[in-house]
């Protein structure tokens, strides 16, 4: 697997983002191994598409899912890393859900209970609004998936539904720009 000679999973413009204590950036061949690794982990894949960890192979194929979003739709994912340790911390970012722009963020699980998820997923938001111009982005999880729903409500995000995605019930929160603005 080698979408790229340097192995970039961005397009060359794709900016690099900064919390108060992470550095979200474009994957490199020096992330595979770690990024490879947690999806690996039966417990952080839990509430992750069919809930079962993914072998090398499953994870490649999502690799090359996200280079090809961020080339179709001009968005996508970054590595997240914590400033102070320079310390894998998970991946997140926007993709698209059947054309709606979705906030998504996973954490590696010795990072759980941290504020990282909220912390990413309100950058994120903040990239979709002010720089992609979206108007409404939305994020889904498992209904039995608390920490993520709680994050989703943190953020200001209002439940919409309950529904089936990918073959997966799922509830679905949104955001709009302006609701965004008002929750600061």
């Amino acid at each position: 697997f080698n979408a790229r000679p340097s192995w970039i999973l961005h397009p060359a413009d794709a900016p690099m983002i900064t919390t108060a204590r992470t550095i979200m950036r474009p994957m490199t061949r020096a992330d595979a191994a770690v990024w490879f690794s947690w999806r690996g982990d039966a417990e952080v894949m839990r509430y992750v598409g069919n809930g079962q960890p993914v072998d090398r192979t499953e994870a490649e194929k999502a690799l090359a899912s996200i280079i090809a979003r961020w080339n179709r739709h001009g968005f996508g994912r970054w590595i997240v890393e914590e400033k102070a340790s320079g310390e894998f911390v998970g991946y997140g970012g926007l993709r698209s859900l059947f054309g709606t722009p979705e906030v998504v963020y996973h954490l590696a699980k010795r990072h759980w209970g941290k504020g990282f998820a909220s912390e990413m997923a309100r950058a994120f938001l903040q990239f979709g609004f002010n720089e992609r111009r979206f108007t409404r982005i939305v994020a889904i999880a498992k209904p039995g998936n608390a920490a993520s729903i709680h994050v989703m409500e943190k953020l200001g995000m209002r439940f919409e539904m309950q529904t089936n995605y990918y073959g997966m019930v799922v509830v679905q929160y949104a955001i709009t720009a302006e609701e965004l603005k008002s929750k600061r």
